[in-house]
């Protein structure tokens, strides 16, 4: 038997508006992550129409950056980075790190830990230096990665979320950046 090593490419950076070929990446690993229990909310896969819309939808935001992770060109994790409105200015200083993933198949490479430095970086460059971010009890890897990169859990809410009729607890986490 040979053995042949691929050479993995992993690439990050922010989409301000999105080709077909993107489109069509965020809607499939949407819907794998979804399915492997990791969709940032959604606990069944919604139609295509819905998840072409959502992703549409994200790059027109005001005051949020969208976030790739590439594994050999194809997107395979997101995160957004979502500002605080420009009248509440006494938090100006903050930004959340909202709809984190990478998709089973590309965990491992270290997409998520680029992922991260990329939205503190838009942060910091940007004006603020502290990120939030939330995450449910169950997203175990998750909560190691953010507390490998320094966040701090600061709250638990026991009412996060609801999967198949069992509420299940949130934690809220921070990091001040430097």
């Amino acid at each position: 038997m040979i053995q042949t090593q691929k050479k993995i490419q992993i690439e990050i950076e922010v989409l301000s508006k999105l080709n077909n070929q993107d489109l069509a990446d965020l809607c499939n690993i949407t819907e794998e992550a979804i399915k492997a229990g990791g969709g940032f909310g959604w606990l069944k896969p919604p139609p295509r129409l819905v998840l072409k819309n959502y992703w549409r939808g994200v790059v027109l935001v005001p005051r949020r950056k969208l976030v790739v992770g590439r594994h050999n060109g194809a997107i395979a994790g997101t995160l957004q980075v979502a500002f605080q409105p420009p009248n509440n200015e006494a938090q100006q200083n903050i930004f959340n790190i909202i709809s984190h993933f990478v998709v089973p198949w590309a965990r491992g490479f270290g997409l998520a830990k680029r992922m991260i430095d990329k939205a503190e970086n838009i942060g910091k460059e940007n004006g603020a230096n502290i990120a939030y971010l939330d995450v449910r009890e169950t997203q175990e890897a998750a909560i190691k990665l953010f507390q490998s990169k320094g966040y701090e859990k600061w709250a638990t809410n026991n009412y996060y979320a609801c999967v198949d009729g069992k509420n299940i607890k949130g934690y809220y986490f921070f990091k001040k950046l430097k």
